[in-house]
């Protein structure tokens, strides 16, 4: 919980310069006076981080002499604070209370652009709540009809989806991507999004929903006939028939090996049930050389091979 006076400042914070804020709260730290004025200022907010109301401490000052006594100047030096402490949540937290307000003050451009930030932030500590502020972005910019930015982050969210093995979430996530790809007429990349389906279905081990991915892209423009249609058509066919060897050869190809990364991993390691039994073609009868008489078990053969009346 933030202080019930930060709540109060929030939105003057928000209708002054919160930008400037929210990159100070992001940019990387430096040694220096300014380091020294963080820490103070860390220190002040420490004695007082668990007070909901009250006077703040006086004597934190910045480096131009200005008294930090309210609770307005002393924000941004509490999200650094935070920050340099590993409260990422927290920082985040504070970041996403500020976009609701952007939204709120009709400015969704600032809004996205904090929401996409927090996501990075916090990206390699907690990648579920990264995939929930993508998502977040991607609505937002969804409802301004900026499509192509909001598909771009939905690809965030699915590759961090299949990085976590949250296959369901990553399926439904990729068909949200494809839609609006097909939406707005981008057609290779729709093909693109279907091997990653595809992929992602048969991770799942569920044949049909990938069989039933390919068949529905068929009414895809340019995609029955395309070198994507054909590859998912074969890694199928191979998936069907448990022919592993034809599953590796299609998922080594350069189509595949070449996509995002997260998808290319799920290519090389996709196995087909049962282990990928080889089928082994039946073996050919070898001629006797002349001259070699038959075995004793050619000859009971031979002996029977008349029927029995």
């Amino acid at each position: 919980m933030l202080p019930t006076f930060l709540a109060e400042h929030a939105t003057e914070l928000i209708l002054g310069d919160a930008t400037l804020q929210l990159e100070f709260i992001l940019q990387p730290r430096k040694p220096g006076i300014r380091s020294a004025e963080m820490n103070e200022a860390a220190w002040t907010w420490r004695e007082v981080g668990s007070e909901e109301q009250g006077e703040v401490p006086g004597g934190a000052c910045s480096s131009d002499g200005t008294a930090l006594s309210s609770p307005s100047s002393l924000l941004p030096y509490k999200d650094a604070s935070l920050l340099e402490m590993q409260k990422l949540p927290e920082a985040v937290q504070l970041i996403e209370k500020a976009s609701m307000m952007y939204l709120e003050n009709g400015t969704p451009d600032t809004a996205a652009m904090a929401l996409e930030r927090a996501g990075k932030l916090i990206e390699n500590v907690d990648p579920e709540k990264a995939v929930q502020l993508y998502q977040q972005t991607a609505n937002v910019f969804e409802n301004e009809e900026r499509l192509r930015q909001a598909v771009e982050l939905l690809g965030k969210a699915s590759r961090l989806l299949v990085r976590g093995r949250r296959f369901d979430e990553a399926a439904l996530s990729i068909q949200k991507e494809k839609n609006i790809y097909k939406e707005i007429e981008n057609y290779p990349t729709c093909y693109k999004k279907t091997i990653a389906q595809v992929l992602v279905h048969l991770h799942r081990n569920d044949y049909v929903a990938a069989e039933r991915c390919v068949r529905e892209s068929y009414s895809i423009p340019g995609f029955n006939g395309s070198e994507d249609c054909a590859a998912l058509e074969q890694l199928l066919e191979g998936y069907d028939q448990q022919d592993q060897d034809q599953v590796s050869d299609v998922c080594n190809s350069p189509l595949f090996k070449y996509m995002d990364n997260d998808y290319a991993k799920l290519g090389l390691s996709l196995v087909v049930p049962g282990g990928g039994i080889k089928k082994k073609s039946p073996a050919t009868p070898q001629a006797k050389p002349d001259g070699v008489t038959a075995t004793a078990a050619d000859e009971e053969e031979d002996e029977y091979s008349g029927g029995l009346c």
